[in-house]
């Protein structure tokens, strides 16, 4: 999963326009959901299944267009979940739009489904709009394993979690840093991010251990890593120091586990007022160094 929102300026896309003018495009939202276990991801990729090209298809063929583009808050990777994926596309005017989730969501794989859909606000970006992602990793140390309903988004751990200590080894990475030590580094990419929440919590009645993971933007398998820092705190391999340690060294730890993907799932993107939108992609778009110390 990655949202290298600051690194790369996308070209300008076209805003919603006036119904029925000649030639004007109109842009929409998405609320999407889907399952990510048949996906190569949310990215489309030539001669894979991906999120993005089951959409787009869908589309295409509802709309009857020869093309279209969506642009998602968030790429997820593949094996990776949805409940709260947020994507816009602009489509022509004249294109009707009553009933155009429902016929999505007729055509589309019962794996994706298309939870809203309408005209976005003035200035909205799917993307760059965006105030912060969150993501959600299950985990359960039960003896048995993962339910069986719940195999598809849980982690079954062979060990044992001392959840207080993951507690405390994630709060010590909240904050603005550099999480190069948690990122794939891609070129052009800033690695600057800031951590807005990482709990860790046992949660009742069926004791599955949920990190909750929100920042402004995650870098390529950021949290994924991250989740496997505080893993090998939970099971004792690692003290509850270990991780910030890592993170203030700035490299890739070869030490760190990346976590498997089919325990995550986008559960939010949250947007700010529709009157402070535009600016907000304007603030995002700008590539950004750590203001403070990484630790």
């Amino acid at each position: 999963m990655s949202d290298d929102v600051r690194a790369r300026p996308d070209p300008p896309r076209a805003l919603p326009a006036v119904a029925g003018t000649a030639g004007a495009l109109v842009r929409l939202r998405l609320d999407i959901a889907y399952d990510g276990t048949p996906f190569a991801g949310w990215a489309r990729q030539p001669g894979r299944r991906t999120v993005q090209g089951d959409v787009e298809d869908a589309l295409i063929r509802v709309a009857r267009l020869s093309a279209v583009r969506l642009t998602v808050a968030g790429r997820t990777d593949s094996g990776v979940h949805a409940v709260g994926q947020v994507a816009h596309v602009d489509l022509p005017a004249e294109v009707p739009l009553g009933g155009l989730a429902r016929r999505l969501n007729g055509v589309l794989d019962r794996s994706i489904r298309v939870t809203g859909l309408a005209p976005a606000p003035a200035g909205f970006d799917a993307r760059f709009s965006a105030l912060s992602r969150r993501y959600a990793y299950r985990i359960t140390d039960a003896a048995h394993g993962a339910e069986p309903l719940r195999r598809y988004d849980t982690l079954a751990w062979p060990r044992p979690l001392d959840v207080g200590a993951m507690a405390a080894a994630a709060l010590l990475l909240v904050g603005e840093h550099d999480f190069a030590a948690f990122c794939r580094r891609r070129e052009g990419a800033t690695t600057v991010r800031t951590l807005l929440r990482l709990d860790v919590s046992r949660r009742r009645p069926d004791g599955v251990v949920v990190a909750d993971v929100e920042a402004d933007a995650f870098c390529h398998s950021m949290v994924r890593a991250l989740v496997g820092g505080l893993l090998a705190v939970g099971d004792g391999r690692r003290p509850v120091g270990w991780p910030v340690a890592v993170l203030r060294r700035g490299v890739r730890d070869p030490a760190v586990t990346v976590a498997p993907a089919h325990g995550l799932t986008l559960m939010e993107v949250r947007y700010p007022p529709d009157a402070e939108l535009a600016a907000r992609a304007e603030v995002t778009r700008a590539v950004r160094v750590p203001t403070t110390p990484s630790g």
